[in-house]
This record gives C-alpha cells, structure tokens and sequence, in this order.
C-alpha cells in the first residue's frame, strides 16, 4: 500500500528476522514512495527498530528482500560476499538514533563533514560548504564550532540530522529520535524533522512514539504488533476506524 503517488524508494519484500529462536520479525512487507513520510509505531519489541536496522543491514535479515532506490539485497544468506552492495545501499539511506552518537573529539561541522569527507571522498573545502548549509537547514549554523558536550541534547540530535543529510541520502529513517531528550527538547527535534517532510518533501521512515507528529506530517502510518505489520492507514484512518483492539489499546495507552 502507497499513496503518495510517487516511485517506491523503500521496498521490503517478505522480511524475517530471528535472533536464535527469538523471531522478532515475521514476514514484513512494506513500501515507501519518493516523498512519502512513514510512522511506524507500536510496543516495546515489536520489532520497529529491528526493522530499520534490517534495512541498511546493520542487522542481516535471516530472509526476505531489501531494495533501496531500485538497489536489491536479498538477506538469508552471508554478507561477506555483498559487502559491496551493502555499502551501496547504506550510502542511500540516512540513520538517525535514539542516541546521538556524535563523535565528542569534533566540533558540530567536524561530524558533518567526516562522512562527505570519509565515505564519498568529497575534497575538504566542498565537504565544508554542504555541512554548513544542512547546519542551516537544522538551525545550527551558529554552533558548527562547538563541541557535542557544549551542546543540549536537542542541538546534538539535530547535528545527528544534519549529519545524515549532509551523505545526500535517497531516504532518511528515524530510531525513536527523541526517546533519549528532555521533554522541554523534543519539539525542536520534530520541527526539524516536520520541515524536512514539508519543505524538503524527503523520504522518511520514522520509528516514534509522537502522535501528534504522526497525525500532523505522516501519509501512512504501521502498527506493529509482534513483529508483524497489524494495522496500516493515513492518519485519519488509523485514529477514526482503527479496526484492531491491539492498536486500539495502543493508542488510548499513549494519547
């Protein structure tokens, strides 16, 4: 199911994923189309982020199929042999974490830089001018010279966006962004993030718990629900004709 009548970027075909005999995903079947925001949601190991992390293979898949902008990986198999493709394929999908991850020995502009600099071998000066501009986009351009520690934690997750960006990713996902933030910090995160789907009309996947966010900027929502997909819909149709007890609960346990 697509609706924002563009080309699918994401496409994930019959997804399993076991840890021994932990089977945490059970056969997901999900598409995303160019421009279109997903907010997937549901309890506490349901496999939300299991996904994503399936999807740029920082979980090998035990079966199923991943494609990114038409690249396709078929997972159940060893990765040793696809590590090509796999750097492809996250090359084109931006990961941001619960947990900002900076890099505390460089400054703002530092962490954007490296992955241009690093991964894409962009020449120093250029890496520059594009870690600049997406600092301006996530409203930082003034901090570029500190350092994370010198950062709240809301600045530090919109360096973690910036620094995502700044790879020119075909797809952004989003790992519960702002579990780990104050709640005074949360709202300038999700600006950003309701920006770069408004203004920057970019592919998203986001992980999250904000409904507010979900009803406000998302083309489709997922309720996952032991590690399938249970209930799937615009906003409108998730809220008003929710048709399962288990999203059912959900939803009255976090509004």
């Amino acid at each position: 199911m697509t609706l924002a009548g563009g080309e699918a970027v994401v496409r994930v075909e019959n997804l399993h994923k076991s840890f021994g005999a932990l089977e945490v995903l059970r056969g997901i079947d999900i598409e995303v189309d160019q421009g279109e925001v997903v907010v997937i949601f549901g309890r506490s190991g349901s496999g939300k982020s299991t996904l994503l992390r399936c999807i740029n293979f920082l979980e090998e898949p035990t079966e199923g199929t991943i494609e990114v902008s038409g690249l396709r990986i078929e997972g159940g198999h060893r990765i040793r042999s696809k590590r090509d493709l796999i750097h492809q394929l996250r090359a084109r999908c931006g990961m941001v974490f619960q947990q900002f991850n900076l890099f505390p020995h460089m400054t703002a502009l530092g962490n954007v830089m490296e992955g241009p600099v690093t991964v894409k071998g962009i020449e120093q000066e250029r890496a520059k001018a594009v870690a600049m501009e997406v600092l301006a986009k996530v409203g930082l351009s003034d901090k570029a010279d500190e350092y994370p520690i010198r950062l709240s934690g809301g600045q530090q997750q919109r360096v973690a966006i910036a620094r995502a960006l700044a790879m020119e990713p075909d797809v952004m996902m989003f790992d519960e962004p702002t579990s780990a933030l104050d709640p005074e910090l949360i709202g300038e995160v999700l600006a950003v993030m309701k920006a770069l789907a408004v203004e920057m009309h970019m592919t998203m996947m986001v992980v999250t718990h904000e409904m507010g966010f979900a009803r406000e900027v998302a083309n489709r929502m997922a309720f996952f629900h032991e590690g399938r997909i249970l209930e799937e819909g615009t906003p409108d149709q998730v809220f008003n004709e929710t048709r399962f007890p288990e999203t059912q609960r959900f939803l009255k346990a976090v509004l």
